[in-house]
């Protein structure tokens, strides 16, 4: 085979003598699997192909076993992982589609836009299946605010985020956001987004039909993004901020023109496939096409438009530039296809076409550059069972009581300790820079459970979330994975809604250790089996390893995003107290369970002991007891007990609604025990005077313990516990400690 290489780039026997393949993350065992599949040793440009397409980020090959785990069907699913997105059915001919990535490296290093793009690409792997972006949501970790570096990366982040998303026009509608010291140096950027399509209007990315061409939409490819999947998978370093070249520069109107044209196109009826080119460019694209179809790819390098001049195959097939398309069809719907492209304004080429031969061929000046075949770039990639130990810290912790810390007393002041920490403070600052008003669909804004958004024609809504808490998972991440999907669905049910499905993004360090894989194994488990006992089935999304920072791994953090399907939208639930004299009502049972709390972070700084424990048998019972009473029109408000508990829950619902409570708890727990326990599978409700004997009789036929606590009243927040006075102080003083919170530390 003719191989033409630039000065600049080794030869193959160079590449092998040097084992400069190690440079991108190729070890010596995977470079002589490679010169096994192809029957010779790799060129420059066939080493850059296999490295980014047997990268974690692009193979999985260090998670497929793990993945393994999570059950993936279910009556309503239409389309599961594999995909761009997953696809749930919500009736009528109608489906929602989402799927969570992260950009966690990237935003790293260049925090503005490695957001930006993380949003662009997730919103991408969207309209590419066909079905318009209807909201965005997102998922954030990050250091102490404290720190000026974290303070850099946190502001750039949101406007990030905001910066793309208000400029496409899709709302940004939710999300969550935790600060702990463990995200130092290594933040976590998981963006969501959540589509809607009519069931015949579903793509797949298959590159089908042989001698079909192949069309490249979108702007040109420049050298920005090149190794961006390679980037991804390895830890960060001090010389990672060397590799802002690995960082993709995004436009959030040129995708909003690339989004358009492409409903459009997929509208006509006349395409065969389409994929985006997310991670790993027209490698993974075209790659990843070919193999789904069954077939072999021919690529002609000299068509792909270019912005820069002089870029060699290596730099067109690893770039990772923004906002482009791949797609197929038949021949004779070329002129028609390119006609709706210009009509847009959007760069619409034809690059090359679809083979029998199983082959990935790239050319380039008259010269075939690269030759591979296609299932060995794809489905053949090596997949490892790392070796799994539970750590020493887990086992120590065994013994730790949570609970055995010095009686607080001031209980006010330390429920404006918990208000006032960031992780359960006010996020306005966050989402007052994002349009999550657009397109007028947004039912719930940001700042309840969940958002809402209503599907348009009819009396439908989508909820939507995003979950997790590291510390714990971190503690136990069994049970914390478990928890993380039982809140998940707690905020989707508070919200009104059945939950449909999960996509999740697990983000954790570095898998050749031993310990961090035991984490990720075990946070599978569990996640996998609330999946199963709560008929959420995992549709898709991402896995993020390699998180570390100078003194180790992220904590575990396997977030999830849900989505939910609110039958009717009178049935549309909030978390704010409503009126005055509506009464409050206590779902669950509350024990001493501190371990990896906001309250434990507050006085020590650092997670210990174990987490709550989530019984997932009741913790169904009382989702489906509060769903059915919202049905029944029984409920005024609704809200998880989660960070904070109880005390911040009717804080929470005072501010929120703008009006004070006034209630009263008995307990043999200490007060404090009593106010700040993150027990699970608690919710306060309030209901209407005439209707609580409904809802209590309601509950008690569903065996779910519960308590009238209280009453929706005046302008303080008066919690006894015993009889015996605990937490007093006025909505507005609460509040301002609430709100300002984040702003503070920010100036």
């Amino acid at each position: 085979m003719a191989q033409q290489l630039t000065a600049k780039e080794p030869t193959a026997d160079q590449i092998a003598d040097q084992r400069i393949y190690t440079q991108f993350g190729v070890t010596d065992h995977e470079y002589e699997l490679v010169c096994g599949f192809l029957g010779r040793k790799p060129n420059y440009t066939e080493i850059g192909v296999f490295s980014v397409m047997w990268s974690e980020h692009c193979s999985y090959k260090n998670s497929k076993p793990i993945l393994k785990k999570f059950p993936i069907t279910g009556p309503r699913v239409l389309m599961g992982p594999g995909e761009g997105a997953g696809i749930v059915d919500i009736g009528d001919n109608q489906a929602v589609v989402f799927k969570i990535e992260s950009h966690n490296h990237p935003s790293a290093v260049e925090p503005f836009q490695g957001a930006a793009t993380g949003v662009g690409g997730i919103l991408r792997d969207i309209f590419s299946m066909g079905a318009r972006p209807i909201a965005v949501l997102n998922s954030l970790r990050f250091g102490n605010l404290n720190n000026d570096r974290v303070k850099y990366l946190f502001e750039n982040v949101v406007s990030g985020i905001a910066g793309y998303g208000n400029c496409i026009g899709v709302p940004t509608v939710g999300g969550e956001v935790m600060f702990d010291e463990s995200y130092e140096g290594n933040p976590l950027v998981n963006a969501m987004a959540v589509g809607l399509i009519d069931h015949d209007k579903i793509q797949r990315g298959v590159a089908k039909g042989v001698g079909n061409p192949v069309f490249y939409v979108g702007p040109a490819t420049g050298r920005d993004g090149i190794h961006g999947a390679t980037f991804a998978s390895v830890e960060l370093s001090d010389e990672s901020e060397e590799k802002r070249t690995a960082v993709q520069v995004g436009d959030p109107f040129m995708e909003k023109l690339v989004m358009e044209a492409t409903l459009e196109l997929i509208n006509s009826g006349i395409v065969l496939g389409i994929q985006d080119m997310g991670a790993a460019g027209l490698t993974c694209s075209s790659a990843e096409m070919a193999s789904k179809a069954g077939n072999g790819l021919e690529l002609y390098l000299d068509e792909v438009p270019q912005r820069e001049t002089g870029m060699t195959p290596y730099e067109m097939m690893l770039s990772e530039s923004q906002e482009r398309m791949l797609f197929v069809v038949e021949p004779q719907h070329e002129a028609q296809a390119m006609e709706i492209f210009d009509r847009w304004g959007i760069i619409c080429a034809k690059v090359g076409k679809v083979t029998d031969d199983g082959r990935l061929r790239l050319f380039h000046q008259g010269e075939e550059v690269a030759n591979m075949p296609v299932t060995a770039l794809v489905d053949e990639c090596p997949v490892y069972n790392k070796p799994s130990a539970e750590p020493a810290y887990y086992r120590d912790n065994a013994s730790v009581d949570a609970s055995a810390f010095a009686e607080l007393t001031d209980l006010t002041g330390t429920l404006e300790k918990v208000l006032g920490s960031p992780t359960v403070a006010s996020k306005e600052w966050i989402y007052n820079q994002y349009d999550y008003m657009v397109r007028t669909a947004t039912a719930v804004q940001p700042g309840s459970d969940a958002a809402v958004v209503l599907v348009d024609g009819t009396r439908k809504a989508l909820a939507m979330t995003t979950d997790c808490n590291g510390r714990y998972v971190y503690l136990d991440p069994e049970m914390g994975g478990r928890i993380a999907v039982a809140e998940a669905a707690r905020n989707i049910v508070c919200s009104g809604a059945e939950p449909l499905a999960v996509t999740d993004n697990l983000n954790f360090g570095n898998p050749e250790k031993p310990e961090v894989f035991w984490q990720l194994e075990k946070s599978a488990d569990g996640m996998s089996e609330a999946c199963v006992i709560l008929d959420t089935p995992v549709i898709g999304g991402n896995v993020s390893l390699y998180n570390e920072n100078a003194k180790g791994a992220i904590y575990p953090t396997p977030v999830i995003g849900m989505v939910g399907l609110v039958h009717d939208i009178d049935h549309i639930m909030t978390q704010k107290f409503k009126s005055e004299g509506d009464v409050i009502i206590l779902l669950g049972e509350t024990k001493a369970e501190f371990g990896g709390s906001e309250l434990q972070y507050v006085l020590n700084g650092a997670p210990s002991g174990r987490p709550p424990v989530v019984d997932l048998a009741v913790e169904k019972r009382v989702q489906k007891a509060v769903l059915g009473a919202i049905q029944q029109g029984l409920v005024a408000s609704a809200h998880d007990l989660s960070e904070g508990g109880i005390a911040a829950a009717i804080a929470e619902s005072c501010i929120s609604g703008g009006i004070g409570a006034e209630v009263s708890l008995s307990s043999d727990l200490r007060p404090d025990h009593l106010l700040f326990s993150e027990s699970q599978s608690r919710i306060l409700l309030s209901a209407k005077p005439d209707q609580v004997e409904a809802l209590t009789t309601w509950l008690t036929d569903q065996g779910v313990v519960h308590a009238t606590i209280g009453t929706v009243t005046g302008s303080h927040v008066t919690i006894k516990v015993n009889g015996k006075a605990g937490i007093s102080a006025p909505v507005k003083q609460l509040e301002k400690v609430w709100k300002d919170a984040i702003p503070c530390l920010m100036k």
